[in-house]
């Protein structure tokens, strides 16, 4: 069982007060903490290997490009993926799903089905929304059931004329867990391709692309503990061979002509121009720092958090849950409202208790227009996160109630 008081002191900025109160940070499904170690990776990199990949014969130059192409196979194997090839670098999950979403469009016509979900974050729903404007392709939605994805809708959804299944495996509002392997196959069978928004996934359990067979898969280093500015896309090597990249201009080229280029060998295909060097390498010490506690143990830790925090959150009178209300079936992502409190008036009383969760739509519009309501509060637990941090969060909301019912804290 991981040690929480001893992984607490990889944090810096934890160790700080809020409101004057110890902070309490739930907001992790927007984005982690960094550890000393990943911090300490971007300052020894700009103070001493700052220098362009891929292009100098410098030692500055091949020290960075050793570090960097080593992130790029501690990714590989951190997802289980057959090769570096199928492992491309972008600055975050919104940017790998448009890659695939702008290549993939230049293959649909007309007539054709692009499928999602309801729970869909924007960055999963947008970029669909204009290729299927711009080929005349149809999108379809799978809805819920009992807080979870209707697996009987999909069946029905997921057709022949089905090319394109992009879905979310956990979903940053819910909580659910979506059966991608499952999934996989049923598209697979219909003759089509499954994209996967995996940011709110990978940070939390052990993800293996080869075993749920999923043809893209995309998530955010910033979410597991490495900087912002860095993403990774995983996609078949077949799949990668056959498509067009969408950015162009420097690295990603083999030769430039007059009136025609020809791109270079995989995966520097789809990397265009100078890349985020520096949070590439800290992303490799991120897995590092995840491997060393082990994804098993992380998404058991987790899971005994919310097996704590839920009931006692569903306990308490006026409170609303989305998602599945079985623990078992939940994720460390837990979105509710409370009495009729704005969820801003709710998250900003939870401040001031030191308590930092999140307020609004969480970039899932439709999903909120299909609960009936207007935003949600959300707290989101990582393996830093304490019982005593949950129990902090129940009273903090106890607190919110009676000054909004007495006007006094």
């Amino acid at each position: 069982m991981l040690d929480s008081t001893k992984i607490k002191a990889d944090f810096p900025i934890l160790f700080q007060q809020v409101n004057d109160e110890p902070l309490v940070y739930l907001d992790n499904a927007a984005t982690t903490q960094k550890p000393k170690q990943v911090i300490d990776t971007l300052v020894h990199y700009y103070e001493h290997d700052n220098a362009n990949v891929h292009r100098g014969v410098h030692t500055l130059a091949e020290r960075a490009t050793q570090n960097y192409e080593m992130s790029r196979k501690k990714t590989q194997k951190f997802i289980n993926a057959k090769t570096t090839k199928e492992i491309l670098f972008t600055r975050g999950t919104t940017t790998g799903l448009n890659w695939v979403a702008q290549s993939l469009g230049e293959t649909l016509k007309a007539g054709d089905e692009i499928v999602i979900s309801i729970m869909e974050h924007h960055s999963n729903i947008v970029p669909w929304q204009q290729v299927a404007r711009r080929v005349g392709a149809v999108l379809k939605y799978i809805h819920l059931k009992d807080g979870k994805l209707d697996m009987a809708e999909a069946h029905e959804v997921i057709t022949e004329r089905t090319k394109i299944l992009a879905i979310t495996h956990a979903s940053n509002v819910l909580g659910t867990v979506n059966p991608i392997k499952e999934l996989a196959d049923l598209v697979h069978q219909k003759g089509g391709i499954i994209v996967v928004d995996g940011a709110q996934s990978t940070p939390h359990m052990k993800i293996d692309v080869q075993d749920l067979d999923v043809d893209f898969f995309a998530f955010s280093g910033h979410k597991l503990c490495a900087p912002t500015g860095i993403g990774v896309l995983y996609g078949k090597e077949e799949i990668l061979k056959a498509i067009s990249p969408v950015e162009f201009g420097g690295e990603m080229i083999d030769f430039v002509h007059k009136f025609e280029s020809t791109w270079t060998d995989l995966p520097w295909k789809f990397e265009a121009g100078t890349p985020n060097i520096a949070d590439a390498i800290a992303l490799g010490v991120a897995i590092d720092y995840l491997d060393e506690l082990g994804m098993e143990n992380i998404h058991a830790y987790e899971q005994e958090l919310v097996d704590y925090v839920l009931p006692k959150l569903q306990a308490i009178p006026g409170i609303e849950i989305y998602g599945p209300e079985n623990p078992a079936e939940h994720s460390s992502v837990i979105a509710f409202n409370l009495d009729n409190l704005h969820p801003h008036d709710l998250a900003t009383a939870l401040d001031m208790e030191g308590v930092a969760v999140r307020a609004g739509h969480h970039c899932a519009q439709p999903l909120i227009e299909y609960l009936g309501v207007f935003a949600t509060a959300r707290a989101s637990f990582y393996f830093y996160n304490t019982k005593a941090d949950c129990d902090k969060l129940i009273e903090a909301i106890y607190l919110t109630k009676e000054f909004f019912k007495d006007g006094i804290i």
